[in-house]
């Protein structure tokens, strides 16, 4: 574990697929390891478009999730780097679709991602933070997730009945507490896709903040071209357009989220 604080292990999920929960993922994460976290992402979702958008092609993904959770590799031959210096990645192909039928008949299966993140390969390897973006399900893997982290990170699309969905969300969170991890939190709400023209964007904010205060993230990230468009070149928006309102937004999450966490913030983020 590193010397200044120990990993803090973040689940980003939301059951509403369409939410920006992989482009936060993705660029939270190349946020953090810019500012110098060394970050871990583990891509959860069957789908695997958090390795692709991070430049991991397909055959280059011979050890994934689903061997960290289910099988039997070391834990140091499952994360890779990524092309940005202090960014790791654990890979999913959609092997990782069958691994909830498969956790079902284990005797443990609530807290096999747990158990794999307490693995030696992974506490020596000392990552400051490890985000996890769960598939856009309240399935046996999103347990997994929210059973193994300390907090949940919910993107939240601000569009009509954005709020009604985060109801069973809560719900979650509030069972897996009284059952299998007492200390899970949420982390907080993000306003995703935010278009500060639009009205009805404005009142699901002000919804969003009289409903849930100051759970809700301080930084909205807007809708913009440059962030749809990274994930075609396999970079994050950081890399791709550093300066763009994307860039800017997801560098003012980071900030948000390492002043929470009272952990020190470079000069690069809060710029």
């Amino acid at each position: 574990m590193p010397d200044r604080f120990t990993t803090r292990i973040i689940a980003i999920a939301n059951q509403k697929g369409g939410v920006g929960k992989t482009t936060t993922a993705i660029n939270l994460a190349a946020a953090l390891a810019e500012s110098g976290m060394k970050t871990l992402l583990i891509d959860l979702d069957p789908q695997g478009n958090a390795s692709t958008g991070l430049g991991l092609e397909m055959g280059a993904r011979k050890y994934t999730t689903y061997d960290l959770i289910l099988g039997d590799a070391p834990a140091r031959n499952i994360f890779v780097e990524t092309g940005q210096p202090g960014l790791w990645i654990v890979a999913a192909t959609t092997d990782l679709s069958s691994a909830d039928i498969e956790l079902m008949s284990r005797a443990r299966r609530s807290y096999m991602l747990q158990d794999a993140l307490r693995q030696r390969d992974i506490t020596e390897a000392g990552f400051d933070y490890i985000l996890i973006d769960c598939p856009p399900s309240l399935n046996l893997l999103t347990v997994n997730a929210m059973v193994a982290a300390h907090s949940v990170l919910v993107p939240l699309q601000a569009e009509f009945f954005a709020l009604e969905g985060l109801s069973q969300l809560m719900l979650t969170v509030r069972d897996l507490r009284e059952t299998a991890n007492a200390n899970l939190r949420i982390e907080g709400v993000l306003l995703t896709m935010y278009d500060r023209r639009n009205n009805l964007a404005q009142q699901v904010e002000a919804d969003a903040r009289a409903n849930l205060g100051d759970m809700v993230f301080r930084t909205v990230i807007p809708r913009n071209v440059r962030l749809s468009e990274a994930p075609s070149f396999a970079v994050s928006v950081l890399h791709y357009d550093p300066d763009s309102k994307g860039a800017v937004a997801y560098r003012q999450l980071a900030a948000e989220l390492l002043e929470k966490h009272d952990r020190p913030v470079s000069e690069r983020v809060v710029s």
